[in-house]
């Protein structure tokens, strides 16, 4: 089963589709999270993923916004797409009956 992280990881990817690559994973993971991500974290991730099959990254073109350098590139895999999917899936089963999600589902804070 995935963590957290990795799963944060993937379906931001998945996201951002075609635009995926390190600093723009980094960032929207941020917006979304509410939290600060370590780029060294993120690429040790995406590292860890890519050995899973999980993710594939390659390197794209060159950019002058980047000083001529080239983006890891980064797409979620077929194998990713269920293994995100059965992480969401478990922790909304598992979050069901607990109170917080009960009074979210109610309309109260």
């Amino acid at each position: 089963m995935l963590g957290e992280f990795e799963y944060l990881v993937l379906s931001t990817a998945a996201s951002l589709g075609d635009d995926a690559y390190g600093a723009a994973i980094r960032e929207e993971m941020e917006e979304v999270s509410d939290r600060t991500c370590s780029i060294g974290a993120l690429y040790t991730t995406i590292d860890r993923l890519e050995k899973k099959g999980l993710l594939k990254t390659w390197m794209g073109g060159a950019t002058a916004q980047r000083g001529g350098r080239a983006r890891r590139m980064v797409r979620i895999t077929p194998a990713g797409v269920r293994e995100a999917k059965a992480f969401y899936e478990a922790v909304t089963r598992a979050s069901r009956r607990v109170p917080w999600a009960i009074e979210a589902e109610e309309g109260r804070p």
